[in-house]
């Protein structure tokens, strides 16, 4: 069996009166991630994280800022998408690690349907998707509510 890690890392601009999605779930709050697609950075942290254990490049090279097919799009779609590019070279998933760092709004309420819409996406129990939050006590830009950063790292297998 070969076994592989990977890592990934995101990062957005908060915007006022944005929609803020995170993990698959639209959150209430006065300020939004912006991007091309939903900017969901949990979701783009953890595509990373698997492409780069597959050695398949990043997301930006799979579902380019300049595509219009991705504008707006769900990256609910964008993992599912990821997930089959792994599965086409023969890996599978073993579980996700991933880290959200954002001042507000608070994410614990939100975690058990992050994780459960993750495990649906990728095709794993949600035992093995953990997620976890941090602000960055009030410090740069994350401490300005100028942007939200999430890292995640995965393993992958093939027999």
């Amino acid at each position: 069996m070969k076994i592989k890690v990977g890592f990934g890392f995101d990062v957005h601009q908060l915007k006022d009166n944005h929609p803020f999605v995170i993990g698959g779930v639209n959150l209430a709050h006065h300020k939004g991630a912006y991007g091309h697609s939903d900017a969901d950075v949990l979701l783009h942290a953890i595509c990373d994280a698997l492409l780069g254990a597959a050695n398949l490049r990043d997301i930006g090279f799979h579902f380019k800022n300049t595509d219009p097919r991705w504008k707006g799009i769900s990256s609910i779609i964008l993992l599912q998408e990821t997930v089959k590019l792994l599965q086409e070279k023969g890996w599978q998933i073993g579980n996700v690690d991933a880290m959200l760092c954002l001042e507000a709004p608070k994410i614990n309420p939100h975690i058990p349907q992050m994780q459960a819409n993750i495990a649906e996406a990728i095709g794993i129990d949600v035992e093995d998707i953990s997620i976890k939050a941090t602000t960055n006590e009030q410090m740069g830009f994350i401490g300005r509510e100028e942007g939200v950063v999430a890292y995640a790292v995965c393993l992958i297998q093939k027999s």
